[in-house]
């Protein structure tokens, strides 16, 4: 018997998905969850799951940062990403940080199933409509990276402080600590950096700005 963990914190959306994980899985256990604290705690408890459908915004959850968490403590479970927001960019970034796949919430049941079915074999799904929409990346990705760099760019040198302690882990209040600022004033700085970089979350931003060479990074931080 399958499991799966459906999380949202929408009880009606739930629903839908579960009626599509009964239609692609035999008799299948589904275990909902509200927020993301309750999917760590069910999955410390069962070790493992077969798929885990994971919203990208609910009560614990910041962008891709339960994509990366539920990937670095739990690598034995599949995570497909389920949202309402259809991006080509969260798309590559989803299937970038490890997801087996994407699926749009406005998907039609029977494509969902088919989608389900196919990650249950081993592959991954990529939401045709977003995938074709999206420009070519460049073979190395440098252009990307440019472009990225030139964002870091228009970050003020407090901003640029403020991403730096982002990526080691700290949170808002340790980081108004370090800086001796108000947690408010760090809030206010991570709202104007995902805005400058263009970029959903904390966690994407701090992956991204590690995909830079090191040394130009620190350049760039020294401005």
């Amino acid at each position: 018997m399958p499991q799966i963990i459906i999380a949202d914190d929408h009880p009606m959306v739930r629903g839908a998905l579960a009626l599509a994980v009964e239609s692609a899985f035999d008799q299948p256990e589904i275990l909902e969850c509200a927020h993301l604290g309750a999917v760590t705690q069910l999955l410390e408890s069962i070790g493992a799951a077969d798929l885990l459908l994971l919203d990208l915004r609910m009560p614990g959850v910041d962008g891709f940062e339960g994509l990366v968490r539920i990937r670095s403590q739990f690598p034995a479970t599949p995570v497909v990403v389920i949202s309402a927001l259809e991006d080509p960019r969260l798309v590559r970034e989803a299937l970038a940080l490890g997801a087996m796949g994407f699926i749009p919430k406005s998907t039609p049941r029977a494509e969902i199933v088919a989608a389900l079915a196919l990650v249950a074999g081993g592959g991954t799904y990529r939401p045709d409509d977003l995938v074709s929409a999206a420009p070519p990346p460049d073979a190395k990705g440098q252009a990307t990276d440019d472009d990225f760099l030139q964002r870091i760019l228009t970050l003020t040198p407090q901003q640029r402080r403020v991403l730096q302690l982002l990526g080691t882990g700290k949170l808002n209040k340790e980081i108004a600590y370090d800086l001796d600022i108000a947690e408010t004033t760090v809030k206010a700085h991570v709202s104007s950096i995902l805005h400058k970089l263009r970029v959903y979350s904390r966690t994407q931003a701090v992956v991204m700005a590690g995909r830079l060479h090191l040394d130009s990074f620190a350049d760039v931080a020294e401005g």
